[in-house]
Formats: C-alpha cells, structure tokens, sequence
C-alpha cells in the first residue's frame, strides 16, 4: 500500500507535540474584537489542546 501524503492545509493549522498530543491557534481572533472583553481576547492569544478523539483523526491526516 502506497503512504498517504500529508494535507498540507492541515499541517499549516495542527502542530503534534513530542507526546503527541495536537495543538491548534484559537478561533475568533481576526476581527471583530472591540466588543469582547478584555479576558476574553487573552484567552485567544493561547494555543490550545485538541480533544483526544478529534486529535486522533488530526493525526491520522498527518500521517502520524
């Protein structure tokens, strides 16, 4: 069976960390910020955890 080849729009957005759990930016962070409150746009500057079950597709994808 031939490798699967890596869905580069995928790779750009995930990151698998050395334990292979998957990082991802959060949503909500282009435009439209002036009304949130100011806890809320720190809370979108952290990279975020994957659930367990989305991250293993994720990494599937990959090829990982």
């Amino acid at each position: 069976m031939p490798k699967l080849k890596t869905k580069k729009s995928i790779s750009k957005r995930f990151r698998v960390t050395a334990r292979g759990k998957v990082l991802h930016r959060s949503s909500f962070r282009g435009h439209l910020r002036s009304h949130k409150s100011a806890q809320a746009r720190r809370r979108y500057k952290k990279v975020k955890l994957l659930p367990v079950v989305r991250a293993r597709k994720i990494k599937l994808i990959l090829g990982k």
